[in-house]
């Protein structure tokens, strides 16, 4: 199975970066192969500085080696080895109009001494993150997230949706990172749904993701803005890296387990701002933004 998936996650990495330097038509990504000294390596893709992606990754992992002591505690298990990879990319566009976009697909084993494996599961999802909100934009995004869970099972859309919004959530400001889209973890096989059917799920749904962002990067890339509504772009840029910072399981998961640094921080965007105690002009676009973000919405 780890075999099968890693060879699909290159194939889909080929896949959204020629996409997306089509959408973009000026920036290419550069590619980094990097290896990890406990066992391992990547493939990442960065572009910066384009005609719409002011700074994106596609980045690919496959790491394995000993379970380090803090990631046993967080996983509740001795001294195991471990085997991840996955794909995971962010898109930062430079106008203020058009949303950022996150997607991670992984799979993940452990070991026993004998190298038998003991556990394994599939994760994922892919979130919309927008700056002024389009409610087209986001009912498009759901929709195509909602079909691809419902060839599969028809509580899956509700179930990961759910799980979405609970987790892509900046507790600490008690409001949403964006407007959702899917998350899962610790797929495992069941009854009705073997370790194969998680992975054509999983796959199903990188498949969809081009789908569920071009139309929408594309009606959004040439519109109009202004100077103020680039510094909300950029204040509410500085949300997105707190959540990562404080949050994100991947983050933590990379940095315990001495994973690239650049890699792992591609996701930050270039231009941030935290201004004190910033608030909207009541009535605006951006408080009606803010509002959304309280309390989580049903798009479709």
């Amino acid at each position: 199975m780890k075999d099968q998936f890693y060879q699909y996650i290159l194939k889909l990495q080929d896949q959204i970066t020629s996409k997306l330097e089509e959408v973009d038509g000026l920036a290419r990504f550069r590619e980094d192969i990097w290896s990890r000294p406990e066992g391992g390596g990547g493939r990442s893709r960065i572009i910066e500085n384009g005609a719409v992606f002011e700074k994106g990754g596609v980045n690919i992992s496959a790491v394995h080696g000993e379970l380090p002591v803090a990631m046993q505690q967080y996983f509740k298990v001795g001294d195991v080895n471990f085997f991840a990879c996955g794909l995971s990319l962010v898109l930062h566009p430079k106008n203020p109009m058009a949303p950022t976009v996150h997607a991670n697909w992984r799979y993940f084993e452990m070991y026993d001494k004998e190298n038998k494996v003991v556990d394994s599961w599939f994760g994922g999802g892919q979130d919309l993150t927008p700056y002024y909100l389009f409610d087209e934009d986001a009912i498009h995004f759901h929709q195509v997230c909602k079909n691809v869970c419902d060839q599969f099972d028809a509580e899956f859309y509700p179930k990961y949706k759910k799980q979405c919004d609970s987790y892509f959530r900046n507790t600490h400001r008690d409001e949403a990172r964006g407007v959702g889209g899917l998350f899962f973890d610790y797929c495992k096989p069941t009854e009705s749904m073997s370790l194969a059917n998680w992975y054509n799920f999983v796959t199903a749904v990188g498949n969809s993701f081009l789908e569920a962002y071009v139309p929408i990067i594309e009606r959004r890339k040439n519109m109009p803005f202004n100077a103020e509504q680039r510094t909300w772009q950029e204040i509410r840029r500085g949300r997105y890296v707190e959540f990562n910072l404080v949050h994100d399981k991947g983050t933590l998961f990379g940095l315990k387990t001495n994973g690239r640094i650049e890699s792992i921080l591609m996701s930050l965007p270039p231009h941030v701002q935290w201004v004190y105690d910033h608030h909207p002009e009541p009535g605006s676009e951006e408080e009606r933004l803010l509002s959304v973000l309280q309390t989580p919405v049903d798009w479709v």
